[in-house]
């Protein structure tokens, strides 16, 4: 694949695993992956100072010609417009990942599992996750959508998707 210039955001609850694929599809390109988890661990629950802070470092990434990932649960229309006019900014392509876990079973297994090994995620339980999902708006428009729970690898899938 050659390495244009486009953003990529992935999409989804904590816990589906989105930053899994993110790092995947990074390192199959060769491109930066962005998360946002890491701002907001220094900055707390920052919400839209962390995305702004992503937002403004891929824009830096596209200007050098590179195609950018972007890791963030993106749950509401207002941080996912925020990567439709960096898109149109920079004047790349967008390309949205939405991942979801269709099994619950699972979900909620790695929420538990992740809460216990990682201290940032202490206060992010399966009601905080059940909370999040009543919030998150559908999302609309182009994106494709990958259930990690369904067998097989989706990453030459989403390697094709990211070549439209």
């Amino acid at each position: 694949m050659s390495t244009r210039p486009v953003l990529i955001v992935f999409a989804g609850l904590p816990g589906v695993g989105k930053s899994t694929l993110a790092r995947r599809v990074g390192a199959a390109l060769p491109a930066p992956v962005l998360p946002v988890d890491p701002i907001e661990r220094v900055y707390g629950a920052a919400g839209p100072q962390a995305y702004q802070a992503v937002a403004n470092l891929a824009e830096l990434q596209l200007d050098l010609g590179l195609p950018v990932v972007v890791d963030a649960v993106n749950p509401v229309a207002e941080s996912r417009e925020l990567w439709l006019d960096l898109a149109d900014r920079a004047k790349v392509p967008l390309r949205v990942v939405e991942v979801w876990c269709g099994d619950e079973a699972e979900h909620r297994r790695r929420i538990e599992a992740r809460q216990a090994a990682d201290p940032f995620y202490a206060d992010l339980d399966w009601v905080r996750v059940l909370e999040r999902r009543a919030e998150y708006q559908p999302y609309v428009g182009r994106r494709v959508v990958v259930d990690t729970t369904v067998p097989g690898d989706p990453l030459q899938p989403l390697l094709d998707y990211l070549r439209t």
